[in-house]
C-alpha cells in the first residue's frame, strides 16, 4: 500500500501548519518520502505568508496553533485554491470541531497521534465511507462537559471570555479546564 500512496501523491505541493516542532518535522520528512513537496508553517501567520509564495494542492493543519485555531485559516487556504484538500489534525478533538472543520471545507480531520499513511489516506479520499463503524459506547460526563464547552466556545468565535460568561464559569476556570486533554468516552 505504502507503494500505491508514493506513486499516485506525485510531487504535489503540501502545506504542514503545525506549532509543534518535532512532530511537524518527522511528518514532513515522512510526507516527503511519500512524494511531497512540504512546506511548513509554525504558526497562522507565517501559514498565510506561505500561501502568497506558494499554491498548495494539499494542506495538514493543526487545530490548535498557540492560542489559535487553524479552523480562522480555511477560508484563507480555499480563497488561494478552490480545489485544495485540507485535513485537520487535532490532539483535541471534539465533534462540534470535527463539525466546523468539515462545513468550512476540510476533506477530513484525524485526532494526533496519526501516521503519514493515515494523512496521506485522508488527503487521497474523495467521499465518505457509510461503512465506518459506529460506536455503542456511551458519552461520560467528563467527555459531554468537554464537549460543551468546545461547542460554546465555537459559538463564541473561540473568546474564552465570553464563552466562560456564556458558562457561568470564571474565565481562568475554563482556561484551565481546556488546557486538559479530552477524556475519552
Amino acid at each position: 500500500m505504502n507503494d500505491e500512496l508514493t506513486l499516485t501523491s506525485g510531487l504535489s505541493p503540501l502545506l504542514l501548519i503545525d506549532d509543534d516542532e518535532v512532530f511537524s518535522r518527522i511528518l514532513s520528512l515522512a510526507l516527503t518520502r511519500r512524494g511531497f513537496n512540504v512546506q511548513t508553517a509554525s504558526d497562522l501567520q507565517e501559514a498565510r505568508k506561505n500561501l502568497d509564495t506558494h499554491s498548495p494542492d494539499y494542506v495538514v493543519l493543526d487545530l490548535k496553533i498557540g492560542s489559535e485555531s487553524g479552523l480562522t485559516l480555511i477560508e484563507d487556504l480555499l480563497a488561494v485554491n478552490p480545489m485544495i484538500k485540507i485535513v485537520m489534525l487535532t490532539g483535541y478533538a471534539s465533534v462540534a470541531t470535527a463539525v466546523e472543520a468539515i462545513k468550512l471545507g476540510a476533506i477530513h480531520y484525524l485526532t494526533k497521534p496519526v501516521s503519514a499513511d493515515d494523512v496521506v489516506n485522508a488527503l487521497q479520499k474523495t467521499e465518505g465511507d457509510a461503512e465506518t463503524p459506529v460506536e455503542n459506547q456511551t458519552i461520560s460526563v467528563k467527555r459531554l462537559e468537554w464537549e460543551h464547552m468546545q461547542k460554546v466556545l465555537l459559538e463564541h468565535n473561540g473568546n474564552i471570555s465570553a464563552a466562560a460568561r456564556a458558562m457561568g464559569m470564571h474565565r481562568r476556570t475554563l482556561q484551565r479546564k481546556l488546557q486538559k486533554k479530552p477524556v475519552k468516552h
